[in-house]
């Protein structure tokens, strides 16, 4: 499904994390509803190099660009050099930074800050350069424990990736204020699940987990109370949506991306029986985190509707039955 009319015909498109979840989904997207644009895909991929805490670094990984046709570059975005040849060698119409360190629970605050902030400021200096319109990942991260529903300038982040991603968002709104030729609008995602999420491991996201759990015949294991433990869960054909839309914003600025309606994590569970055809028992066992854990998220998506034109598409139901033959597949391939 197209979500802009404009003609992409010898438009230049980079993609930064293009080899990651939402990056890869971007690139096929484009592949399959613009064919005429130039796609460049640049991403560290993974090296085998981990975190602190056992989390691989980078979860870019070439199965999520099988199929694609464009242009596949291996590079850091901590790279000056790197970054000077997509200056110098390209002309970009449109920046999508999907690159980051992502992982939530990743303690290198050092490295956190270079990658998510200085990096960013650098591909921001590139899009000036370029005159291309910069899309980039923020994330709900950046609210922490504020109260829902979840509101740009009720901000609180509570570790170091959520406060990386709040940077970003308060020198993206320096750049705005002063550079009116581009745009620039950060999409804070919130929880999303969909294809090519596979290979983040562990972090990725709990429907294709417990979808998982189900088909090796394991009873689904739930915190206490997760029934009540409600997250804004969002499809990634929606997270795609917006990112599109946000290539022609009616306004640059900070924008949420979810569906504005919080589910729990039993519903998940529920949904992905029924599609699996399934009647296991529930397993529930203490919540660790109790104190330190979200127990509720929901977007407020008024701005982003009015400004990206942005419509949620896709409920629970719907997201998690479009992406069942995925769950199926990657459990067949790559689990098994």
């Amino acid at each position: 499904m197209q979500y802009i009319n404009s003609d992409l015909k010898n438009r230049t498109i980079l993609i930064t994390g293009g080899a990651g979840f939402v990056g890869s989904n971007l690139a096929f997207y484009f592949q399959n509803n613009h064919p005429d644009a130039k796609v460049v895909v640049f991403d560290s991929f993974r090296s085998g190099e981990t975190l602190s805490n056992g989390n691989l670094k980078s979860f870019g990984h070439f199965k999520n660009l099988l199929g694609f046709k464009g242009e596949v570059i291996s590079g850091d975005i901590n790279d000056k050099k790197a970054l000077a040849t997509l200056k110098n060698e390209y002309k970009f119409d449109y920046i999508f930074h999907e690159a980051a360190i992502s992982d939530t629970t990743a303690q290198e605050q050092d490295l956190m800050i270079k990658t998510n902030v200085n990096a960013y400021k650098d591909l921001l200096d590139i899009a000036l350069d370029h005159g291309a319109n910069m899309i980039y990942a923020s994330s709900a991260a950046t609210y922490g424990d504020a109260p829902s529903p979840q509101r740009v300038g009720r901000e609180d982040p509570q570790n170091v990736y959520g406060f990386s991603k709040l940077m970003m968002d308060h020198l993206s709104a320096e750049y705005i204020a002063k550079n009116p030729a581009i745009s620039i609008v950060g999409l804070r995602y919130f929880n999303v699940y969909g294809e090519n999420e596979y290979f983040k491991n562990a972090t990725a996201s709990m429907v294709v987990q417990f979808g998982h759990q189900i088909l090796s015949g394991k009873n689904p294991k739930l915190f206490e109370g997760s029934d009540k433990i409600q997250r804004d869960f969002i499809y990634i054909e929606d997270i795609i949506q917006a990112n599109i839309k946000a290539m022609e914003p009616k306004k640059s600025g900070v924008y949420n991306v979810g569906t504005g309606k919080a589910r729990s994590f039993q519903d998940i569970v529920d949904i992905l029986q029924v599609e699996l055809e399934t009647t296991l028992p529930c397993e529930y066992i203490p919540n660790p985190f109790i104190g330190s854990y979200q127990f509720f998220t929901e977007a407020d998506i008024a701005t982003t509707k009015e400004n990206l034109s942005y419509e949620p598409r896709f409920e629970l139901e719907d997201g998690i039955k479009a992406y069942k033959d995925e769950i199926v597949r990657l459990f067949k391939t790559e689990v098994k």
